[in-house]
């Protein structure tokens, strides 16, 4: 099994005509992803590759190839948009890669998604990987941005808000022949549609993944409220790294959400949260699988 899309899932790419969003609908055709439609205004009609046909919106592409999730390129400007299209179509799942979305956009789709059965993951994200099981994992889905032959199928979840730190736990999983069941970044903005709790808790319910790897960085709470609802519910073994122990307070680091202000959300307070609920702490990026394995 597997936790929010399969080989299976279905999916189309909003901005397929960009230069970023054409390269890697490529590559993610090439992972073995379905890729089944492009959505890009005024170009409805057209064929993306020569293969996966194109429409003008979210609505008209699930109706005519059964989509159920979709990956965003489009500009910040247009991407709190793009998000709601989606929304208002149904999808199951939307997966926003796009970085530097107005913070007030994004509390504007956060609300107007209030009771709607999608499920946002992002934005600013490299976006959610079920490998598969052929050479280096083809078959599987990839949507997004990760590098899919780092990925090896198996029993282990990760869940990170750092897209390059993803690939380095994911990259140490497969190095030492050990596979992931699916890995998800939510993305470092500080307001984002999918938590490392959400995600947390498909990974205790997906009978397929044995351990857990959870990233975290300083700033908000998010990664203290994982760490309470695991010391309470948890059953499986989970390890942690959080980035920008070194960071000055009031010093934005990279992710917007990164930044420590109020004495709240520093990283002493979140790895002794780890530490309390029984999450072993990897001291550096480096440790990050091995501290997991020696857990299981």
């Amino acid at each position: 099994m597997s936790i929010l899309v399969t080989p299976q899932t279905r999916i189309l790419i909003q901005g397929i005509t960009g230069s970023f969003g054409a390269r890697h609908t490529q590559l993610s055709l090439a992972y073995g992803s379905q890729i089944v439609a492009g959505v890009t205004p005024g170009k409805g009609g057209q064929l993306f590759d020569n293969k996966v046909p194109i429409f003008d919106t979210v609505a008209e592409a699930m109706k005519a190839t059964g989509a159920t999730a979709s990956a965003i390129f489009v500009p910040p400007a247009f991407a709190a948009d793009a998000i709601l299209e989606g929304v208002d179509a149904g999808l199951d799942l939307v997966v926003c890669i796009t970085e530097g979305i107005p913070v007030n956009d994004m509390v504007k789709v956060k609300r107007a998604m209030d009771g709607k059965q999608t499920r946002l993951i992002g934005p600013n994200c490299p976006g959610i990987v079920t490998p598969g099981a052929g050479k280096d994992s083809q078959g599987g889905c990839r949507i997004g941005i990760s590098p899919g032959y780092i990925h090896k199928k198996g029993h282990i979840g990760v869940v990170s808000r750092s897209g390059t730190l993803t690939y380095e736990a994911v990259w140490q999983l497969t190095c030492r022949g050990v596979g992931q069941s699916t890995c998800v970044g939510i993305g470092g903005d500080p307001v984002n549609g999918t938590s490392h709790l959400d995600v947390i808790k498909l990974f205790e319910a997906d009978p397929d993944t044995h351990g857990i790897i959870m990233i975290g960085e300083i700033g908000g709470s998010a990664e203290e409220e994982a760490a309470a609802w695991i010391a309470s519910h948890g059953t499986k073994p989970v390890a942690g790294f959080i980035a920008g122990a070194t960071a000055p307070p009031g010093r934005r680091m990279g992710h917007a959400g990164a930044i420590v202000s109020g004495g709240k959300g520093t990283a002493a307070a979140k790895i002794a949260a780890f530490k309390e609920a029984g999450i072993a702490v990897a001291a550096t990026p480096s440790e990050m699988a091995d501290t997991l394995l020696k857990m299981m």
